[in-house]
């Protein structure tokens, strides 16, 4: 759909309870962990409709949800927990737009997932509790690293040098049997450079969904060197989750009768009798490996560097009943001269999949500009295969023989240039330019045994420009445009051969003001598209 557009606003109030800790925020000190992000972030005047979360802000409300469910107070935010109890999987919406229309990175490593371009929390319980701050953009916002912006992108910095040696522990309990267990430690800054820290969580809930249960199991561990003009950290953080699924829908009729009724599962015992089976779960790992490094060469110069290894691998199980042989590549059979051509079983999906990443950026700052420039590189090389673990007819398979196997992999390159230059004591003006390359390639059988072949490339040019206008010290006014093009993802595709990818154009007009007893933010914006991909309903 061409030149589809969406006109909104919102108005934004705040009474600032504690003046002192707004005068500190507003502050233009930099620390070296803050500068880890700076090159997918904006700051307090920049032309980018977005709001700050501090480490303090999310321990107000951290009970062991997961990180959307924790935002759902920010303007344009819309969260979703398929559990209902804001653990498990969860999603967020901005501004109307699907969940995969957020680009979510940490420490300014793309997290979306890279076929899917969806991002999945689930894999990361308690991950709040390792969160310094992060940055939310609605809107195409500044240029990052992943796939494209179209509802909002969020960054994430995780956890900051301590200074001090500390230990915590902290359990939360609530509704549905939730409970949340968290272990941290920091060693402090040993010999005034180097610095230990972790965490191991367990989340565990009922859910409020029939049998929606879930049991999350996370980590986080940094050692970091640091020093007056360097910072080194090496971060490895995951973990496992064994959810009940709960992401199927139900009728009006169901929902009105028993709201907390889940199909998944479901099946008819030879009796005659509806039962569900106990292990219809989601069962999935992830680790990634961060390597990050800022150096401060002078007062006007400063660098980043950044490598990243994801390693994901699970699977989803499933109790299916009357399967047709064919739709598992089985052999029809003869039983006392009966002709055997279905059969109930359980089958498993998997995912195993790597994911590499190199970012490097440089800045440069004096009075007058601020200039950052540097690149991203990922590859993501994706197994999907699927294996029937039982069947009531067997026919001739093999034990772990796959009945569909297929390989996604995927390039994707981008090169940036960003600057705010102080035009005078009232007047900043923003550019932002960025190129960006895919390569989508498939290979195999899609899980309904069809062949899928994709071999696509894309060339995305994204320039964003905008103007503020600083009243006075408690007063701005800003005007921005920006634009972003997204690929079609695994899906898509699956759909439809020929899709095209989609293209935002995003106009912002926004008013800001902060004393430091109340701030008021305000903005209109305008969403103009080009090939808009959107849900019908139909299957």
């Amino acid at each position: 759909m061409k030149n589809l557009f969406v006109f909104m606003a919102f108005f934004m109030l705040h009474f600032l309870a504690n003046a002192q800790e707004k005068v500190q925020d507003s502050t233009k000190t930099e620390t070296l962990d803050e500068v880890l992000v700076k090159a997918v972030r904006v700051d307090a005047t920049s032309p980018i409709t977005h709001s700050n979360v501090t480490k303090k802000d999310l321990e107000k409300r951290n009970l062991g949800q997961d990180i959307p469910i924790l935002l759902n107070y920010l303007p344009s935010v819309v969260t979703t927990s398929d559990a209902g109890a804001g653990v498990g999987y969860t999603g967020i919406r901005v501004r109307g737009i699907n969940a995969q229309s957020t680009n979510v990175t940490i420490n300014g490593i793309p997290y979306n997932d890279a076929e899917s371009l969806g991002t999945f929390w689930v894999n990361l319980g308690d991950f709040a509790s390792s969160v310094e701050s992060l940055q939310l953009q609605r809107g195409v916002g500044t240029s990052t690293n992943g796939s494209g912006a179209f509802g909002a992108s969020l960054n994430v910095l995780t956890d900051a040098v301590s200074s001090e040696a500390k230990g915590e522990i902290s359990n939360s309990f609530g509704s549905f049997n939730t409970r949340k267990h968290t272990l941290k430690f920091s060693t402090g800054l040993l010999n005034d450079h180097i610095e230990i820290a972790g965490r191991l969580s367990n989340i565990k809930s009922d859910g409020y969904i029939d049998r929606a249960s879930s049991d999350l199991k996370s980590y986080f561990l940094q050692g970091s060197y640091v020093d007056d003009n360097t910072l080194i950290k090496a971060i490895t953080f995951g973990g496992q989750e064994v959810t009940y699924q709960a992401w199927n829908g139900i009728d009006a009729e169901t929902l009105q009768n028993d709201r907390t009724f889940n199909p998944s599962g479901m099946f008819t015992d030879e009796d005659g009798n509806t039962r569900f089976y106990d292990n219809e779960v989601d069962d999935y790992k992830q680790d990634h490996y961060q390597l990050l490094w800022n150096e401060k060469l002078n007062n006007n110069w400063s660098t980043n560097m950044a490598l990243n290894y994801t390693y994901g691998r699970g699977f989803f199980e499933q109790y299916k009943e009357d399967e047709d042989f064919g739709d598992y590549d089985l052999t029809p059979i003869e039983i006392g001269g009966e002709i055997i051509n279905s059969t109930d079983l359980i089958r498993r999906r998997w995912l195993d999949n790597d994911f590499y990443v190199a970012n490097a950026s440089a800045n440069y700052k004096n009075d007058e500009i601020n200039l950052i420039f540097g690149g991203s590189y990922s590859t993501y090389d994706g197994d999907h295969f699927g294996e029937i673990i039982w069947a009531r007819y067997a026919s001739d398979s093999e034990i772990r023989e796959n009945y569909y196997r297929g390989n996604g992999k995927k390039n994707d390159f981008n090169v940036f240039s960003k600057a705010t230059y102080r035009l005078n004591d009232k007047v900043s003006l923003y550019g932002d330019l960025q190129l960006r390359l895919v390569d989508y390639k498939t290979t195999g059988l899609t899980s309904d045994r069809n062949p899928f072949n994709v071999d696509e490339n894309y060339s995305f040019f994204n320039p964003k420009a905008g103007i503020t206008y600083e009243f006075n010290d408690t007063n701005n006014l800003y005007f921005s445009y920006a634009r972003a093009n997204r690929e079609p993802n695994r899906d898509d595709f699956e759909n439809n051969t020929t899709v095209k990818p989609e293209q935002l154009n995003d106009f912002e007009l926004g008013w800001r003001h902060s004393s430091e007893t109340f701030s008021f933010n305000s903005n209109i914006y305008y969403k103009l598209y080009n090939e808009q991909l959107f849900l019908t309903g139909n299957f």
